[in-house]
């Protein structure tokens, strides 16, 4: 059975920082693709950022130079360091795991407000 727990979300005030975790079970996790996505009410889910087995990171331009994406294979854990949060990152922020199949976690609430 395929898990990927997110944890990590919450409240912060803008130009604030938040870690967002998530932890893997049931894949092999080293040779997967794993990526964070985030959703607002009424629009599509939109990439984050995402990281390769091979450590190759790509990022959404709106979050460029403020968000870092990392990952600990012998933790089965992959990160999203956030920086410099602004009200328009509010939203639900998804693991996904991507390999010959796709996976996703149940998704966290990051609220940027003052």
């Amino acid at each position: 059975q395929v898990q990927l727990v997110e944890s990590g979300g919450g409240l912060v005030q803008p130009g604030g920082s938040l870690t967002l975790s998530c932890a893997a079970s049931g894949i092999k996790f080293s040779i997967y693709t794993m990526g964070w996505y985030r959703q607002v009410p009424g629009k599509q889910r939109e990439l984050v950022a995402s990281i390769t087995s091979v450590l190759t990171t790509n990022y959404a331009d709106s979050v460029k130079g403020r968000f870092t994406i990392s990952r600990d294979d012998g933790k089965n854990t992959v990160y999203l360091q956030m920086n410099s949060l602004k009200p328009e990152d509010t939203a639900v922020y998804y693991c996904n795991g991507r390999r010959l199949a796709n996976y996703w976690g149940q998704g966290t609430q990051v609220t940027v407000s003052s």
